[in-house]
């Protein structure tokens, strides 16, 4: 089965960047989708991408900070995180599910089941 592994997550002042990956263990025609889960709070799905990279969702929260993209050469997401915010600290996890090259993400995006998770990164913003 498809294996997912995020990294990237650190301690970044307010205002900073930092850019997440998600590694798969293998290619194929997946979209896949970002979710993140504060201490005390429900899970939430902030961003997702299409099994080409073509269509693209995001979570108005982190809409224009927050970009995500994937090169699937590489078997890689990543989730580029703009001008982070003290309520963005949170532990980030992909998820991956099969579509066709074609299927574009739709608003609905993290609304859906997805198959394969990965165990989450810690992102903490805090001065």
């Amino acid at each position: 089965q498809l294996q997912l592994v995020e990294s990237g997550g650190d301690l970044v002042q307010p205002g900073g960047s930092l850019r997440l990956s998600c590694a798969a263990s293998a290619s194929g025609y997946y979209a896949v989708a970002w979710f993140r889960q504060a201490p005390g709070k429900e899970r939430e799905g902030i961003s997702c991408i299409s099994s080409s990279g073509g269509t693209t969702y995001y979570k108005e929260s982190v809409k224009g900070r927050f970009t995500v993209s994937r090169s699937n050469a590489k078997n890689t997401v990543y989730l580029l995180m703009n001008n982070l915010k003290p309520e963005d600290t949170a532990v980030y996890s992909c998820a991956a599910k099969p579509t066709s090259w074609e299927t574009p993400v739709t608003n609905m995006c993290v609304q859906t089941p997805y198959d394969y998770w990965g165990q989450g990164t810690q992102v903490t913003v805090s001065s």
